[in-house]
């Protein structure tokens, strides 16, 4: 393991630490080395070729910003399901960071939805806010094409919170779920049905989006 932080050192770029340190102000500047997304991604790809992961992801919790996201890129790597999943469910309580959550994306989740599902409700339920906001992308990624259904939409509408990181989240679904199936989303974005702030910054967010249409752009602004 201490191989691997050498390794992160010597990736290190100082002007893009204090530039990532910004960007997730709830952790301090000292728990950033300064490495690049796309340098962690190939560590973390070379990491599971070589079966030399296993090491670090037992250990948690990590010190660096780094380690937890190059623990996201090495779970999404790995193909057999039920290790993610038991390496996922132990990770997340460690999670402090939005982009570690939305950056964890495990390849093998899109083909086990229906026992990804059930655990998916178990994680919206979560006391910890990345496990929230875990389980609302993985709504987002996986349930809002052919196997779109509003219960689902339901699931994250009916959370009741203050957390930033969370309604964030939730604005981001209702966003995306706008582009993909308006008709049926449009109701939740109407007064009334998710509470004001996530609703005005959903609808912000569809707004912006270059998927949704100019005739729905112009009824979504009717709605502010």
């Amino acid at each position: 393991m201490n191989n691997i932080i050498k390794n992160l050192y010597a990736a290190a770029d100082a002007g893009y630490r204090d530039f990532n340190s910004k960007l997730i102000p709830n952790i301090s500047k000292d728990c950033f080395i300064g490495v690049r997304t796309p340098i962690l991604r190939q560590f973390a790809k070379d990491l599971v070729k070589s079966e030399q992961y296993k090491d670090f992801i037992a250990y948690l919790p990590h010190r660096f910003f780094e380690e937890n996201q190059l623990h996201a890129f090495i779970i999404s790597e790995i193909k057999d399901f039920d290790v993610v999943i038991k390496e996922t469910e132990r990770f997340l309580p460690y999670i402090n960071n939005w982009a570690t959550c939305d950056q964890l994306s495990p390849y093998v989740f899109k083909k086990n939805l229906d026992v990804l599902y059930k655990h998916v409700c178990k994680w919206i339920k979560s006391k910890d806010v990345y496990t929230v906001r875990f389980a609302i992308k993985t709504l987002m990624q996986y349930w809002l094409d052919d196997k779109f259904n509003t219960k689902y939409s339901d699931m994250v509408a009916n959370i009741k919170t203050d957390e930033y990181y969370i309604n964030m989240m939730r604005a981001w679904y209702f966003a995306t779920a706008a582009a993909k199936q308006y008709d049926q989303i449009l109701p939740y974005l109407k007064s009334g049905k998710i509470d004001e702030w996530t609703r005005l910054r959903a609808i912000q967010k569809a707004m912006e989006s270059f998927r949704v249409t100019d005739a729905h752009k112009k009824e979504l602004r009717a709605l502010k």
